[in-house]
């Protein structure tokens, strides 16, 4: 499975003709979208395309996008906006086209209406028909493309496996394996279901292989993900796997390597599971486990499933295993959220000590029964409720930095250069959690993806410097 640096190099070393179209990517939104735009990169390749860097150099730009959320359509837009820019200074030869959440979003074809510069809206279900689909834009004579339009199914089934082309493009560090997609929770305020579609699981042997081969290319950390990864093999019938079975299996791997889970709804977080985790040798003690609130009206709303005092249960389980970090969300001024509902969850922040918090403030998305719900909050005040626990956080955060200063830590490396590298310990997913960087007077043999000793020195709220042991 290669690199993107092996990818370009390759096609460096075929002398690709100038008619072969040179393609800018850019990949917006969560880890799950960009394993898609790997894939998608990898099957432009194979089928004779180029990837730039420089979206000057392009034939094509391709924006996979997100539509979680305002924000998310918002940057969507914004790229869209620079894109259509970039076309017309050379119109007839640049082309634009638009993948991913966005066109599955849009089903009343708002954005692919509002913005008729874009030659082709592609959905999730398209992924394999890229290539093809880019390669009809084009007239064979003159480079006249067709009228815009949208192919996009409304109900993806794709599902990608380890036989699936791919190109990691992240830091040499990490790579993401998405062991499912889709989501059956249903839960009141999340289009996801209705972009992404139903569950959806690989089997344990697909993921299995997959790691296999990334481990083999030097990776050193493997993220696994998907929208709820507790629910993995749910939706097969009769099938007697599940997340703890199919982590049993891929801590049989040999090598040095972490595994590192993503998104894991509490519902799901057996007791099983919470012996796997215990005993293994390569899964980390860090779990992201989005608890979007803990007052029980508000969770009954959201459709959670689960009450405050089975959070508080699992939590308990959970914080047996040794040196455990808990990354969680949570989501602020959703309909019905009285002042009282707001200070159990505050009071509830400020006792639990989680490592890692993320908090949002709640948007109602068309079409969820959430956009529909009576006794809205006002957004200035969900915003203020959401500033004022990123604040707690930011105080426990510091408190807790402090106390890490002289310990000694195994760092992994996701970047290098003269003065210092910039890497994270196992209690820090990449992009979205705390840094370490390591300070020294002159470059030692390091690169990224490397595992190595530090002594922490001193910190700032989100922020480790140390020196190299």
């Amino acid at each position: 499975m290669p690199n993107l640096q092996t990818a370009l190099f390759y096609l460096e070393q075929r002398k690709i003709m100038p008619e072969i179209k040179y393609i800018y990517i850019v990949s917006l939104g969560c880890s799950k979208n960009f394993v898609d735009t790997e894939i998608m990169a990898a099957e432009l390749i194979q089928n004779g395309f180029g990837l730039t860097s420089e979206k000057s150099k392009a034939n094509i730009c391709l924006i996979n996008t997100c539509a979680f959320i305002p924000p998310a359509r918002t940057e969507a837009e914004s790229n869209i906006l620079e894109c259509i820019k970039w076309k017309k200074s050379r119109n007839g030869f640049r082309k634009i086209i638009v993948t991913g959440c966005l066109t599955q979003w849009d089903k009343k074809n708002q954005y692919s209406s509002k913005y008729p510069e874009v030659d082709l809206w592609l959905g999730i279900e398209e992924i394999p028909s890229l290539p093809q689909k880019l390669l009809g834009l084009y007239d064979r004579n003159n480079g006249k493309s067709s009228s815009s339009k949208v192919t996009c199914n409304y109900s993806p089934k794709y599902l990608y496996d380890e036989t699936t082309p791919r190109i990691i493009l992240s830091s040499s560090s990490h790579a993401f394996i998405k062991i499912a997609d889709g989501c059956d929770n249903r839960c009141s305020y999340c289009s996801i279901p209705s972009i992404r579609g139903n569950l959806r699981s690989r089997t344990i042997i697909s993921v299995v292989k997959e790691a296999e081969n990334i481990i083999k290319t030097g990776v050193r950390e493997i993220i696994l993900i998907a929208q709820d990864i507790t629910a993995f093999s749910r939706d097969i019938k009769n099938s007697n796997e599940n997340l703890a079975k199919l982590l049993k299996e891929l801590d049989k791997i040999e090598g040095n390597y972490w595994i590192r889970l993503h998104y894991l709804h509490p519902e799901g977080i057996t007791d099983e599971l919470i012996e796997t985790l215990k005993t293994s040798r390569h899964i980390i003690a860090y779990l992201d486990i989005p608890l979007q609130h803990i007052s029980d009206p508000i969770l009954k709303a959201m459709n959670r499933k689960i009450g405050k005092n089975y959070i508080l249960e699992v939590l308990e389980k959970i914080r047996q295993i040794k040196a455990m970090t808990i990354r969680t969300t949570f989501l602020v001024g959703f309909p019905g959220e009285t002042q009282e509902n707001f200070e159990e969850l505050l009071e509830f922040v400020r006792k639990s000590n989680f490592e890692r918090i993320g908090v949002f403030p709640f948007y109602p998305e068309p079409g969820t029964k959430a956009a529909a719900m009576k006794n809205i909050v006002p957004s200035d005040v969900a915003k203020e409720r959401a500033e004022i626990i990123q604040k707690v956080h930011t105080e426990k955060s510091l408190k807790f930095n402090s106390n890490l200063v002289g310990n000694i830590f195994d760092v992994i490396l996701d970047s290098v250069n003269n003065k210092f590298a910039i890497g994270r310990t196992y209690m820090d997913s990449p992009d979205i959690d705390n840094t370490v960087i390591v300070e020294y007077s002159k470059k030692p043999n390091l690169k990224p993806g490397e595992i190595i000793r530090v002594k922490i020195e001193s910190f700032s709220a989100f922020e480790l410097k140390g020196i190299l042991i």
